[in-house]
């Protein structure tokens, strides 16, 4: 009678009908990610502030827009403006701030709450688990930001010709149909998503939500403020902006002088995606080492 054990009495084949190694944890990693990506889809959209907070971002950005293009006035003799698509975009200096604070309780509260170890334990490959959490953040912030950048522009079509801004004055109703603006919402929407990518990395390298909230505000608001108020140097001025992640991303949302502008809109977002990376890598990186 033979004993030996199944994997040797099923011959060479049962030796080949896993891939070994690298090529084998990719291949399985792949098959699993449209569970993982299911289950943290079921989770982010049953939690009640996930709803709300995404709501926010949609009110506070248009909000904050159609105030400041209420507030903004066209007369001749005072100057005008000159860039009506950055004006309308102006709530997402705000919006951004509800944008981080989303991505952060994404991750902190399954560790506040304990809910991170049933999540690594029925979904063992973490970096796995990290990338479905973040596509499903930021399909979720790209869904809000396009309806809140398509709320500033369309208060910004219907509100800027009743300020003066007319062709009188040589401003043109804002439309997408323009290049530039076009340029400027599209780029504000991946703004937004990027800061949520770069959230949802420093919040799963620190854990707790209000350090990374914390953090992640700072990092966005902090250094363009310490910058303007350290350095006097206007060449050194204009290096250091082209690498702070809000002043070199939100260069996206200009149309014009751009010949004076830091860094040209593309690359600032670059900048900024450079930044989401890093944090994701590092969030990453200690998710995989560290204990639950």
């Amino acid at each position: 009678m033979n004993h030996a054990p199944p994997a040797i009495q099923a011959g060479p084949s049962a030796a080949h009908a896993a891939p070994p190694g690298r090529r084998g944890a990719l291949r399985a990693g792949l098959a699993a990610m449209p569970g993982t990506l299911h289950a943290e889809w079921t989770k982010l959209r049953t939690v009640s502030g996930t709803a709300w907070l995404l709501a926010g971002v949609v009110t506070a950005t248009a909000a904050v827009s159609a105030a400041a293009v209420a507030a903004t006035k066209c007369t001749t003799g005072l100057g005008c403006p000159a860039d009506p698509t950055k004006l309308s975009l102006t709530g997402v200096y705000l919006g951004q701030a509800v944008v981080a604070i989303l991505a952060v309780l994404a991750v902190s509260n399954e560790y506040s709450t304990g809910m991170v170890r049933v999540t690594l334990a029925a979904m063992p490959r973490r970096l796995a688990v990290l990338a479905a959490k973040a596509a499903i953040v930021g399909a979720m912030v790209l869904v809000a930001g396009a309806v809140a950048v398509a709320a500033s522009l369309l208060a910004g079509r219907l509100m800027l010709p009743g300020n003066g801004f007319t062709a009188a004055h040589g401003f043109a109703a804002l439309s997408l149909a323009h290049g530039p603006t076009l340029r400027a919402a599209c780029g504000s929407v991946l703004y937004l998503a990027l800061i949520a990518i770069f959230s949802l990395g420093i919040a799963t390298a620190v854990r707790d939500s209000a350090v990374a909230i914390g953090l992640s505000l700072g990092l966005l608001y902090l250094p363009p403020i310490l910058i303007a108020l350290t350095v006097t140097n206007p060449v050194w001025l204009h290096r250091l902006q082209r690498y702070t992640p809000m002043t070199a991303g939100l260069t996206i949302q200009n149309t014009t002088g751009l010949h004076g502008l830091p860094i040209t809109p593309w690359a600032g977002l670059g900048v900024l995606a450079l930044w989401a990376a890093a944090a994701l890598l590092t969030g990453g990186l200690l998710l995989r080492v560290r204990d639950a």
